[in-house]
C-alpha cells in the first residue's frame, strides 16, 4: 500500500473512533434574555431594554394611566425612524413594543402594515360577488386610532486607537391624534465600548 492510501486510511480510522470530533460544529440553545456582548453593534440584549423600559415608563405615566383606567384606547405604532449608519430591524422594535402594550391590556392597536391587506379582502367581499352578502364586512365600520406611537433611533459613533465607543439613543412618543398633543415621551440611552487586546483580538 503507498503513503496516501495509509494516511488516508488512519485519517478516516480516528475520525469514526471521535479522535477528529473537535473538528466538529456544535450546536445548543441559549438564554434568550442573556446580556448579548459579541461586538457594540445594536443587539439582541439592546432590543430587550429598549421595549421594556419604554413601556414600562409609558404605561405608569399618570395622563396615560388615567385615560386607560376606564377603557383600551386604539392605537397604532408608526415606523421607528433608523438614523445610525448600521441596517437595524426597527420593525422588530415596534413588534416587540407592540406585544408588550397590548399584554398590558390597556390599549387596542390597529395593525398599519396589514392595511393593504385588508382593503384587498374588503373589495374582494363587496365587488367579487363570491361572498354572501350577509356575511361580508360592511364598509366604514373599522375604529379609528385615538393615539400613536412613533419615534427614532440615533447614535454616536467615536473611535480612538484600538477603543470604539458607540452611543445609542432611543426616543419614543406617543400623541393624541385630535389634538396633536404629545402626551408622553421617553428615551432610552445605552452605550457600549469595545478595546480591542494587543494581539487584535
Amino acid at each position: 500500500m503507498n503513503r496516501l492510501f495509509i494516511a488516508t486510511l488512519v485519517a478516516a480510522t480516528l475520525a469514526g473512533t471521535g479522535f477528529m470530533s473537535g473538528c466538529a460544529s456544535k450546536v445548543a440553545y441559549g438564554d434568550a434574555q442573556a446580556v448579548e456582548t459579541v461586538n457594540t453593534d445594536f443587539g439582541s440584549t439592546d432590543l430587550q431594554l429598549i421595549a421594556s423600559k419604554m413601556t414600562d415608563e409609558m404605561l405608569v405615566f399618570p395622563p396615560v394611566v388615567q385615560v386607560t383606567s376606564q377603557r383600551r384606547p386604539a392605537i397604532f405604532v408608526d415606523k421607528i425612524k433608523n438614523k445610525t449608519t448600521e441596517h437595524i430591524d426597527t420593525e422588530s422594535i415596534t413588534d416587540t413594543i407592540q406585544t408588550k402594550v397590548i399584554q398590558s391590556g390597556k390599549f387596542r392597536f390597529l395593525d398599519m402594515t396589514a392595511v393593504q391587506a385588508v382593503q384587498d379582502q374588503l373589495e374582494y367581499q363587496q365587488e367579487s360577488g363570491n361572498v354572501d352578502a350577509k356575511t361580508a364586512v360592511k364598509l366604514g365600520q373599522q375604529t379609528g386610532a385615538e393615539y400613536m406611537l412613533y419615534g427614532n433611533m440615533s447614535s454616536i459613533v467615536k473611535q480612538q486607537g484600538s477603543t470604539r465607543d458607540v452611543y445609542y439613543k432611543f426616543t419614543l412618543k406617543l400623541m393624541h391624534l385630535q389634538s396633536g398633543i404629545v402626551e408622553w415621551q421617553g428615551e432610552k440611552e445605552i452605550r457600549k465600548t469595545k478595546t480591542k487586546s494587543l494581539l487584535g483580538m
